[in-house]
Formats: structure tokens, sequence, C-alpha cells
């Protein structure tokens, strides 16, 4: 699926200052999704600091459960010491009514947590996991994590998307050719409700678009209306009358009354095409 190659020498030598960055703060505890960024952040502070590094994963409503499984899964293949912070983003005030700057709500009170996780085991540090390629999008989940004085060791170190799958490959870790994951929150429509029921619809959607084999999935929700998102090269998977009907069958038992394919097919950020520039949130 990435196929791209960095300059390999350039990629080592931004690994090298990661380390070294990470060494000089002692202990560090790691914000962890289980994604290709925050998976290999982790790896990488763990081999400098060992016993000294944690890692808090968020179990919400926004983050499925086989996020959570496969998190739990890494963590115990690498001995590294995991804690979790239980955060229900839906009781952040206005986080509910989507608003354009919902992320920044809710990463705001989420790293919150994720701090007062950490400090209570003892470890003053806390990173995640953004790299070098996120800055080039407006992202005001990014300013959450500034004015908390969250660190963001990846950028800090330059490191891209494409050199971070290329040095988790070398690290053998099976994340380095992950797709990309936004939480579900970002599939909803700006002003579009968001409840925990329609949170599992999103939920139930898509992973029945991945276990069909799509290498890419996003629902979008748009009221009652399912709004699919897949690679424009895997129409022909989905178009076959026997797939059509068993997906429409299944996302209209999920909940939703229309089930739609996005002509566009899948890309990053497809609900800020509505908004202008200074609008944007952080989506996936």
């Amino acid at each position: 699926m990435h196929t791209a190659q960095p300059d390999t020498l350039r990629a080592y030598e931004k690994l090298d200052v990661l380390k070294k960055n990470l060494e000089d703060l002692g202990e560090v505890a790691v914000a962890f999704s289980s994604g290709v960024d925050s998976s290999f952040l982790l790896k990488a502070a763990h081999e400098v600091l060992k016993s000294k590094v944690l890692a808090v994963t968020v179990h919400s409503n926004s983050f499925p459960a086989i996020e959570k499984k496969e998190a739990k899964e890494f963590c115990i293949r690498q001995g590294i010491r995991q804690a979790v912070c239980e955060f229900d983003e839906l009781a952040v005030p206005g986080f509910s009514q989507n608003p354009p700057n919902r992320c920044y709500l809710c990463k705001r009170e989420l790293f919150r947590s994720i701090q007062k996780t950490a400090w209570e085991k003892g470890i003053s540090h806390v990173a995640e996991g953004s790299n070098q390629d996120d800055e080039k999008d407006y992202r005001p989940g990014m300013q959450a994590i500034a004015e908390l004085g969250i660190l963001s060791p990846l950028r800090e170190a330059g490191l891209t998307k494409e050199e971070i799958r290329f040095l988790s490959r070398e690290y053998g870790l099976p994340t380095w050719n992950k797709p990309s994951f936004a939480c579900l929150s970002s599939r909803f429509a700006y002003g579009e409700s968001i409840t925990r029921e329609k949170l599992q619809m999103v939920e139930e959607a898509e992973q029945l678009l991945w276990r069909l084999g799509f290498s890419q999935v996003r629902v979008r929700v748009h009221g009652t209306l399912a709004r699919i998102e897949i690679p424009k090269e895997e129409f022909y998977r989905l178009i076959s009358e026997e797939k059509r009907n068993q997906i429409t069958e299944r996302l209209k038992a999920a909940g939703f009354s229309y089930v739609t394919l996005d002509l566009s097919g899948y890309r990053v950020g497809s609900m800020n095409e509505t908004l202008d520039t200074a609008g944007r949130n952080c989506e996936g």
C-alpha cells in the first residue's frame, strides 16, 4: 500500500535526533493509540528510556474497540507499561454539537486527562505522535497540545510520515503499513450532532468494510445517509450486486436509511471541503 521510499540516510539521521531528544527527557508518557506514528514513537522511546516510558491509551466513544485491542497487544509484545485513561468526549461542553473547532475542544480535555494519568504515575513529560507532515494542515487540535505543553518529538526531529513508515518497517513493527486513522467523530458533517449511538453506527459500518478487504475506509455521516469513501482503484470491488447488497443491508441494519459511494474516492479531510481555511478542523 505504501511504497514510497524516503532518503534512508536522512531518515536515520532524524532517528538519531529523536533518540537524543527522548534521552534528554529522562522519562516520558506517550499518548498511544496504536496508530503508525504513536507506535513508532513509543518503540523509539522504550528503546532509549526502557522502564521510564509509559504508554497512555485513551478509551473513548470515538476510539474503536479493535484499536484498543491492538494497543494492548502491542504493549504486551514490546514489554511496555501501559495505563488506560477513560475519557468521555461527549461530556465535553460543545463537543456533541460538532462545531468546526470540535477537535480543539476534545484534544484540550483529552490531553488534560492523559497528563493527569501520567502525573499520577510520577511522569512529568507527555508526548504525542504528530509528524512533520501534519504541519501542512490547519489543525486546531495542535493548538490545544501546544497550550498544555505536550511534546511532539517526531515533529521536533523533522520526521515525515514516509520516514516513520520506513523506520517502523526497519524496527519490524506491524504498524509500518497500517492505514491512517482518525477518530470516529471526524466522520460527521459539521453541525450534525454526535451521539454514542451514531458513533457505534459508524464503527460497525467501517469494520464491515475493513473485513471485506478495502485498504482505506471512511463512512461519513450526513443525517441518516452514509457516504462511503474508499480508494477509487477499489471501486470495482464494491460494485458487484452481491457486495453492494451485503453492504447496503448491513449499514441499514446499523441504523442508516441511505447508503452511497463517494465517486471522488477516499481523501483526507473531506468534511473540510465545505469550510474555508480559517475554519478547518483536524480531520482524517
